[in-house]
C-alpha cells in the first residue's frame, strides 16, 4: 500500500508544481501585456490558471491595481502536498 501512496503524493506533487510554473508565468506576463508574443502566450495560459485564481481574487479584490491574491493561491498550493503526505 506504500508504493500506491508514494505514488499518488508524487503525482500530485508534479502536478502541483508544473501548475505553480503556469501560474508563475501567467503573473510575470501579465506585465507585458501590451506586446503581442505575452499576449499570445497569456491567452494560451488564462483558460488553464484563471479558475483557480478567480477563487481568490473573490477573497481578496486587487488593491491599487496590485492583485495580491495570487500570493495566496500559490501559498495554497504549495501547502497541499505537505497535508496529503500527513494524511496519507
Amino acid at each position: 500500500m506504500e508504493g500506491i501512496t508514494y505514488l499518488i503524493i508524487s503525482t500530485v506533487t508534479n502536478f502541483i508544481q508544473l501548475y505553480l510554473i503556469l501560474i508563475f508565468v501567467r503573473i510575470l506576463l501579465s506585465w507585458f501585456q501590451t506586446t503581442e508574443w505575452a499576449g499570445n502566450i497569456i491567452s494560451f495560459l488564462a483558460p488553464v490558471t484563471d479558475p483557480y485564481l478567480n477563487i481568490f481574487r473573490s477573497i481578496i479584490p486587487p488593491l491599487g491595481g496590485i492583485d495580491f491574491s495570487a500570493i495566496l493561491a500559490i501559498f495554497v498550493l504549495q501547502l497541499i502536498p505537505g497535508i496529503l503526505g500527513f494524511i496519507l
